[in-house]
Parts: structure tokens; C-alpha cells; sequence
């Protein structure tokens, strides 16, 4: 997902850096210019809570077959908000990865944006998916420590522990769900801010480090599936998280068909200029995606998407509240 400089009209000349010329958005720039769309993640992470407490009290909300003491939604509203965060967070990854598709392969007509707006908008939802997943942790977080009735200090460690480092949190599907979470998490940072230093690590080096964002997006949906109480069933919710993703995987194999960079094209072996292993893996690559292409077809067709047909027998958790 390739990037150029905005236009150096569009930002304050004490927020940009000149750099031969031209000058390139810096991290203050582009957090002042997230705040609009900050706000209406926000306004969708309410909208995604009100629907969620509203699904618990009426006891429609699969939540309550993996967690039914969780009815009690006003002590449990804390969590239902990381719950809302996280969906807020996934769908803000999706953006971000789609609005790179666009700017790193064939241009579409819509949106009408120009590529620097374009640009700056893949750059400001990058900066508050970061925001949202670190939320979504936080309250996560939060709630593991109000819930337990250990001192404040033993507490704390606790959810700290559970939350941030890989291994922590050994109960039920999070022995293996929290620490994917936690890799999209350690890996959308770094990965996300390094487009404000890529001058002094290089574009190339740069370009290399910044397709794996595209890891962090897969890390997240594995994540939800895994562990997201909302979709553990099959049914249309769950249906409608791989039907999403099918968009994600035919920009992606399109990006790779027709890459804005000349450079990146597949042309035959012998008209390639790389080495044979590098022509091959490029192939690999187009022919990979066009098989999750199918893969997620036959998924979405057959119903076999993983989900459960029934609670589980054991619905034990650390999120039970201590007496």
C-alpha cells in the first residue's frame, strides 16, 4: 500500500517538513486532521453498545449462552463497551485496508477523491484503528480488574497481565484468542507509524514493513471469530463477518494483477527481470489470493464458517464476578 506526500497546501507549513522540496505529512498533522473521523468512530461505537445492551436485556444476545451472568447489564455495561470498541475497531481496520488497496493498485472512479485525499483519509482511519484496538484492550482491561476481588495492587497485575502479555489469559477459547488480539495490537503501532519516519528508514525498506498491515487486519477477524460472543454461532451475523472479507481478498489479488508500481507487475519469466524464485513467489502470491477467493465463496455457500451449533458445556470464565 504505496503512499505520496499530500499536497503541501493542505497543511499548516509548521506541522510539514521539507524534504527536497516537497513536504511530507508529519504525526501531529494527521492526529489534528483525525479527529473528524475519530468522531464518527466514536458515534459508531455508540450506536454498536446501545445495540449490544439492548440485544442482552432482551436476552436475544449470544453472549449470554457463553456468559449468562452477564445479563446484569448494569454491572457488566463495561464490558459490552470493549465489545462495542472492538467492533468499531474491525470495521475501521476494514476501511483502512481497502482504502490502501485503492491507492496501491488500479484507481476506481469513486470515491471522488483526489489521490492525496485519498491518501490522508487511509492515513487518519489507520491512526484511530490504532486508537480503537487500544480502547478496545483498555476496557478489557478494566473490567477483568473491577471484577476481581483480590487487593487493588494483586488486581491490577492481574488484568494487566491477562490483557497485555501473550499467555496471561488462560481461560477457555482467550488462551488462544487474546494473544491473536494482542498481535494485531503490538503489530498495528509500529506498523502504523512508521510511514512518519520512512525517510529515515527508506521507502523501500518502508514499503516492505508496511504490506504486513495487512496481517494485522487478518490477526483482528481471527481475533473476532475466535473470541467475539456475538458471532460464536453460526447464523447471519457470523455469515456477514466472511462476507466481508471477500472485498478485502478481490482488491487484493487485483492489486497484485495490476500494481500501481510498474515495478511490481508479473511479467513472464523470461521478460522478468528479478530472479526466477522472486517471479515465482509473485506468482504464488496471485494464485494464494485467488484460492482464498474461493475458499471464502465455498465458506459463505456451504455454512461451514467454524461457528458453534450449540452452547458450550462449560461456560466458566474469568470475567465471573468474585464474592
Amino acid at each position: 500500500m504505496t503512499s505520496s506526500p499530500a499536497h503541501p497546501a493542505s497543511e499548516p507549513a509548521g506541522d510539514r517538513v521539507e524534504t527536497g522540496g516537497r513536504r511530507r505529512p508529519t504525526l501531529r498533522s494527521d492526529l489534528r486532521a483525525a479527529l473528524p473521523d475519530g468522531l464518527i468512530a466514536l458515534v459508531v461505537t455508540g450506536a454498536v453498545f446501545a445495540l449490544i445492551y439492548v440485544r442482552i436485556r432482551a436476552g436475544t444476545s449470544s453472549t449470554l449462552s457463553v456468559m449468562p451472568f452477564m445479563a446484569d447489564t448494569g454491572k457488566f455495561w463495561m464490558y459490552f463497551l470493549s465489545q462495542a470498541f472492538g467492533w468499531s475497531a474491525l470495521l475501521w481496520a476494514w476501511i483502512t485496508v481497502v482504502l490502501g488497496l485503492f491507492l496501491s493498485g488500479p484507481r476506481p472512479s469513486w470515491p471522488p477523491l483526489s489521490g492525496q485525499r485519498l491518501e490522508r483519509l487511509h492515513r487518519t482511519t489507520s491512526l484511530n484503528t490504532i486508537a480503537l484496538i487500544a480502547a478496545h484492550a483498555l476496557l478489557f482491561a478494566a473490567e477483568l480488574f473491577r471484577s476481581d476481588s483480590a487487593r487493588w495492587d494483586s488486581a491490577l497485575v492481574t488484568a494487566f497481565v491477562e490483557t497485555f502479555v501473550p499467555g496471561g489469559y488462560v481461560s477457555g477459547t482467550g488462551r488462544i484468542a487474546i494473544p491473536i488480539g494482542q498481535a494485531a495490537l503490538y503489530l498495528a503501532i509500529p506498523l502504523g507509524l512508521l510511514f512518519y519516519v520512512r525517510h529515515r528508514i527508506g521507502p523501500k525498506t518502508w514499503r516492505v514493513l508496511h504490506r504486513f498491515v495487512i496481517a494485522v487486519y487478518v490477526l483482528s477477524v481471527w481475533h473476532t471469530l475466535l473470541y467475539g460472543t456475538n458471532v460464536w454461532y453460526d447464523g447471519w451475523f457470523r455469515t456477514a463477518v466472511w462476507l466481508l472479507q471477500i472485498p478485502i481478498a478481490a482488491l487484493l489479488l487485483l492489486r497484485l494483477l495490476r500494481p500501481a508500481r510498474r515495478s511490481e507487475e508479473l511479467r513472464g519469466p523470461r521478460a522478468h527481470t528479478g530472479s526466477p524464485t522472486g517471479w515465482g513467489l509473485r506468482l504464488g502470491g496471485r494464485l494464494a489470493i485467488a484460492g482464498v477467493i474461493v475458499a471464502l465463496i465455498g465458506v459463505i455457500v456451504s455454512g461451514y464458517d467454524g461457528g458453534r451449533t450449540a452452547p458450550p458445556e462449560d461456560t466458566s470464565s474469568s470475567h465471573v464476578e468474585h464474592d
